[in-house]
């Protein structure tokens, strides 16, 4: 079966598009194939063709049976789609198309190419809709006679794939005219086979993603899956597991794989069969009994993914409590395999791969012969089973470099002894899809294993380890090993079992992977910004430039960026830059005072520049008041002061950001070769500068970058390619709005701003408020009209975006862009849970890649790969909500904290960690993680001998309880890590780049020896107190415990404080 939408979809360099038509035909393609087609006619003609000297095709109509039709094969093979109800015909001079005026239309691209490739000319047969084709088909057939009208009486022979019935009028009247002409007909289904046996480098790409799908559904949702309802004792139907099986198919993100769901499908519905009725054949079907998996019973499971309409096949057999002869049997089959497989090399018969498997079970067991499957295989392909290709004892067919097969070997109904009907009878199978290479042969499905310790499971533990020393014993041959348990003593093992073990072995591998890393000399620096400098500032460059006094009034100086101060009478010139507040207050008696303050080098606010550190001897104003009887003119003058000030702030702050910023590559406009694809009516985030109306814009993907842009010139950005880092696409669900973001590698500027992340979006609903009315009814035709105008807006909206992303992907499918790993990511909502990444809560979602809230600004994009660990903090008994920690490679950076997630998140977050191999922690109270981090850079051999971050494992420090208050010296409330922050993020932001909103600010509080105690200090101060006095109900004991909690709370530890916790064995 083929289907239209595994065709490519975005055009390459080298095809052609039909007017009017999404589909394109590569045309290098189409020269080599065609190319081939008659090379092997000519070659093989009286040998395999039958000697035929012509060649005719007839394509059914379309069908929504699952089938593989050699007429399909070919269709795809050639022109890279099935072209339904089309009849070709192939001579050494023309190739005729009868088809319909739409597929003539986009097969017209094909008459150079067929002309430079072969020589022939293609003609084309236009049917239209009433027409039964009849006069075309003679028209053909007279074709033909002309041409071999030299050769007397002897009529061609006619080449035909006689095993295909003819299908809908069109193709019945074709072969009764066939039949009814002087042609002598021959049967060539066969030696299409051999014509599409080897495959070159673009169909085995094909095969090795349909594979990589295939063995992805099965590692990440049919075992899992398996697991889970043995473990927790479920009923489920085979049915009901084919259904999700297929579903993870069609949808690649489920299984994650990055693969278009458009260029997926199923090669058969996926098989699953237990409980003693089991049939291996590939048309075997699952049926609504439920899976059993009682001791002793067997488990078939078999995955067939398709990519680009090219198959690839996945099966396995798992064992549940085996029985002797269940674990003999599915060893020798696993070896047999192994040897079927070893023997598909170029130049060796087909028929060796089948004897060599037989070999294996004559030797080792051949009571079991009787059972084994007549075939090992079959080649695969465009065709789920290459005819011609069976990897049987009779094929004396030579294997070829660029060969694929499906290795598949079983043992079919095994009978052994048991009182349980569904345990007498048994099968197994096996299968992987093979690629035969010129120096090896490639399983590239084996990443799915079936070595006996991960499909044997077994349910008691005890008896299991008892089993395997006995055997150890007294044979001293290796033991059968069994998967991990899913069963323990109590016969019940949690899911959190399962978890602790997983995450003590990525302990090991972090703390393995940090000291690499710390040795090597990465993570380390030190955590604190550099302190911001600014240019020299230079108002006048001499005496003479300075504007005339008016009457010794404060004057401003646009043009120079200045005020003058009159100061014992002279006009002193002052940069506006120099200038950190300025306020004006009037008195009782009608006095206006203007107050202005200076920046001074060397304070807590102002730290030292690059301007006093080359004045180190010079002595500063700190401040100055002037006083006058008009108020209008003292309120005019606070208002140019500050407007003026506000004007070199930003200019300042952007040249700043512009400073820093990584030159970008050129972008290139898409010009004749390809039309830019384009997005329009959206708008962006950050929004652009400017108190003008905002308008929205319209996107574009050139040949290197996007481009947006609105109708205002200066309103423009340009992303390229090369500089994303992640890009995401999040149609709106529960959302209003349907968004694309870019993650970026480098800052841009968007307007006067300096950003890491630019989105476009649109909002899919109005957010409008009914005003004046009361309760409408559920019932109300115009409010139901109006929802569903919501629905089908929002609908639309998604289905435009959805459609960008996938022409888009196509483009960076492309093999000039291969290095960048370009793919756009959907957030999985199912996975996503409430927190307070900045200030306000947002709904967090996982990606593949990343974590990610892209609704609330400031937006959170967070690489999984970068992250070293996560601590969820706040966690125990009583608690509604807990913090999430991420601690990252980079140890320069700071953590980031996400906080007040709730407590019914816990369990499915800690499953998503797990899942994406993310080591977690677990503990009671906030850390002060930037005296941490300081601790570990400063002295990482200590960190790495102490056992990394075992340290935070909650279970080793509960174990450890005379260390219990050495330990918490690592901790520190959250409100106290927050206020230590913002003194930092206070006392570094004071330069010539500063923010708008200090100018607000009042003086007198700015002044160092003015200020009193703040509302968090005295706070601080009285829950200090609390602590050291503690409840009346406390015991003395408790009130020692928690005063030293709170002392060691209050400094900060020596370096080498960390916690040791004892190490989890």
């Amino acid at each position: 079966m083929a289907d239209h939408r595994n065709a490519n979809g975005q055009p390459p360099n080298g095809t052609a598009t039909g007017s009017g038509s999404i589909y394109s035909i590569n045309l290098d393609n189409f020269r080599k194939r065609l190319k081939a087609l008659y090379s092997h006619w000519n070659e093989q003609k009286a040998e395999l063709w039958g000697s035929s000297g012509v060649l005719a095709v007839a394509t059914p109509p379309p069908s929504d049976d699952l089938r593989y039709l050699k007429s399909s094969a070919l269709n795809i093979w050639l022109l890279g789609y099935e072209f339904p109800e089309t009849i070709m015909v192939f001579t050494m001079k023309h190739v005729h198309f009868l088809c319909s005026q739409k597929k003539a239309s986009l097969l017209e691209v094909v008459k150079k190419s067929a002309k430079e490739a072969v020589g022939v000319d293609v003609v084309m047969h236009v049917r239209a809709k009433s027409d039964d084709g009849t006069a075309l088909m003679e028209a053909i057939f007279r074709s033909i006679g002309a041409q071999y009208k030299g050769f007397g009486n002897d009529a061609p022979v006619f080449g035909y794939i006689a095993r295909e019935a003819p299908e809908g009028k069109l193709l019945e009247i074709w072969a009764e005219k066939l039949k009814s002409a002087s042609f002598r007909l021959t049967d060539v289904t066969n030696v299409l086979s051999d014509l599409f046996a080897v495959k070159d480098k673009e169909e085995l790409m094909n095969v090795k993603k349909a594979a990589y799908l295939s063995y992805n559904v099965m590692n990440n949702i049919v075992v899992p899956r398996l697991e889970n309802v043995i473990d927790e004792e479920k009923k489920i139907s085979h049915a009901t597991l084919m259904d999700e099986t297929e579903k993870s198919i069609l949808n690649p993100q489920l299984a994650k794989v990055k693969l278009k769901p458009e260029n997926v499908d199923i090669c058969y519905p996926p098989i699953f069969q237990s409980g003693g009725e089991f049939d291996l054949r590939p048309s075997a079907a699952s049926n609504e009994e439920n899976l059993y998996y009682d001791s002793a019973s067997v488990i078939l499971c078999a995955v067939g993914a398709r990519y680009n309409s090219y198959c690839s096949n996945i099966a396995r057999t798992f064992l549940i409590d085996a029985t002797p002869l269940q674990s003999k049997a599915y060893e020798v089959l696993l070896k047999a395999h192994e040897a079927a497989i070893g023997m598909l090399k170029p130049g060796s018969r087909i028929s060796a791969a089948y004897q060599a498997a037989l070999s294996v079970v004559e030797k080792d067991a051949p009571d079991l012969i009787t059972n084994l499957t007549k075939s090992a295989g079959t080649g695969i392909g465009l065709e789920f089973r290459e005819s011609g290709l069976n990897l049987n004892a009779k094929n004396e067919c030579v294997v070829k470099a660029g060969m694929v097969f499906n290795v598949s070997l079983g043992f079919q109904n095994l009978q052994c002894e048991s009182n349980i009907p569904k345990n007498r009878n048994f099968s197994l199978l096996l299968a992987d899809t093979v690629i035969v290479g010129e120096q090896n042969t490639e399983v590239v499905t084996g990443k799915s294993s079936k070595a006996v310790k991960d499909v044997a499971y077994s349910f008691n533990e005890d008896e299991e380890e008892e089993e395997t020393s006995v055997r150890a014993e007294t044979n001293g041959s290796d033991p059968f090993i069994s998967k991990t348990m899913l069963r323990s003593d109590n016969h019940e093992i949690s899911k959190e079992e399962l978890r602790r073990q997983h995450q003590a072995e990525l302990a090991r591998q972090k703390n393995e992977e940090t000291a690499r890393r710390l040795a090597g000399g990465m993570g380390t620096g030190d955590n604190r910004a550099v302190a911001k400098t600014s240019a020299d500032l230079i108002a006048y460059k001499n005496v003479n430039d300075l504007p005339l006094p008016k009457n010794f009034m404060i004057q401003i100086d646009q043009k120079n960026e200045a005020v003058l101060l009159p100061i014992y009478g002279s006009m002193v010139p002052f940069h506006v830059a120099t200038i950190r507040t300025v306020s004006s207050q009037q008195d009782t008696n009608r006095n206006c005072f203007i107050r202005i303050i200076f920046h001074v080098p060397g304070t807590p606010f102002s730290p030292h520049d690059s301007n006093s550190l080359k004045n180190q001897g010079a002595i500063y104003l700190k401040e100055v008041s002037f006083r006058s009887k008009d108020p209008r003119h003292i309120s005019e003058v606070v208002q140019q002061i500050k407007t003026l000030r506000r004007h070199v702030v930003a200019r300042e702050s952007e040249k700043a950001e512009r400073a820093t910023l990584v030159t970008q590559e050129k972008l290139q406009l898409a010009g004749n070769k390809f039309k830019p694809i384009r997005l329009s009516d959206l708008w962006i985030r950050p929004v652009f500068g400017g108190r003008g109306r905002k308008i929205p814009g319209t996107l574009e993907a050139h040949v290197n970058g996007f481009r947006y842009s609105t109708t205002r010139a200066d309103e423009r950005v340009d992303i390229m390619y090369g500089n994303i880092k992640h890009a995401f696409f999040q149609p709106a669900e529960k959302e209003m709005i349907t968004l694309l973001h870019f993650h970026l590698h480098n800052h841009i500027m968007v307007g006067n701003k300096k950003t890491k992340d630019v989105q476009f979006y649109v909002e899919v609903m109005d957010v409008v408020q009914t005003l004046g009315g009361g309760k409408r009814s559920a019932y109300d035709p115009d409010e139901i009209e109006e929802e569903q105008r919501e629905r089908d807006r929002k609908n639309k909206i998604n289905m435009d975006f959805q459609s960008f992303v996938n022409r888009v992907n196509d483009l960076w499918g492309q093999p000039q862009f291969n290095g960048l790993d370009l793919e756009f990511d959907q957030p999985l909502r199912e996975l996503g849970f409430h927190g307070v990444p900045y200030k306000a809560s947002a709904f967090i979602v996982p990606t593949s890649s990343c974590l990610v809230e892209l609704v609330e600004t400031p937006f959170l994009v967070v690489t999984l790969s970068e992250i070293e660990i996560v601590n969820l903090e706040r966690v125990g008994l009583g608690q509604k909500n807990f913090d999430m920690t991420i601690v990252f490679k980079d140890f320069k950076r700071d953590v980031l904290r996400i906080d007040s997630i709730p407590s019914t998140s816990l369990d499915g977050i800690k499953e998503w960690l797990d899942t994406t191999d993310l080591k977690y922690y677990e503990s009671r109270l906030n850390l002060n993680w930037r005296q941490i981090l300081k601790t570990i850079t400063d002295d990482p051999q200590s960190f790495i001998e102490n056992g990394g971050w075992e340290f935070l494992n909650l279970e080793a420090s509960d174990s450890d309880s005379e260390n219990s208050e050495e330990s918490d010296q690592g901790y520190e409330p959250s409100d106290m890590e927050s206020e230590s922050e913002s003194e930092d993020d206070e006392s570094d932001s004071e330069s010539l780049v500063e923010s708008e909103d200090e100018e607000e600010e009042d003086s007198e509080e700015e002044s160092d020896e003015e200020k009193g105690k703040t509302w968090e200090e005295l706070e601080r101060e009285a829950s200090n107190a609390d602590r050291e006095k503690g409840n009346e109900s406390d015991s003395e004991e408790d009130r020692r415990r928690r005063k030293m909690k709170t002392f060691g709370k209050s400094r900060a530890p020596p370096s080498s404080a960390i916690p040791k916790r004892s190490k989890l064995r």
